[in-house]
């Protein structure tokens, strides 16, 4: 192949890429402009909502996990019997 037909497909496909990642959604939720794109399931009231029980679960998890940890702490003895 020669290096004209390379470089000017490469510089094609370059710029096919740059005007795709203009039109593809950043990040988790975020929309991709008109007309492209479905609305993200991450801004469903019931996906919200989903993710805010499973937050809120590990955040329990976490303080209970915390809670359990300190007890065993103020159980333990600070100093060696001698």
């Amino acid at each position: 192949m020669s290096d004209r037909l390379f470089f000017i497909s490469l510089g094609l496909a370059a710029a096919a890429l740059i005007a795709f990642s203009l039109v593809w959604p950043q990040g988790l939720g975020d929309r991709s402009p008109a007309p492209f794109g479905q609305p993200p399931a991450q801004r469903t009231p019931a996906m919200q909502a989903a993710m805010k029980r499973e937050r809120d679960h590990a955040n329990q998890q976490m303080q209970a996990s915390e809670a359990a940890k300190a007890k065993t702490v103020k159980a333990a003895p600070t100093e060696l019997p001698k």
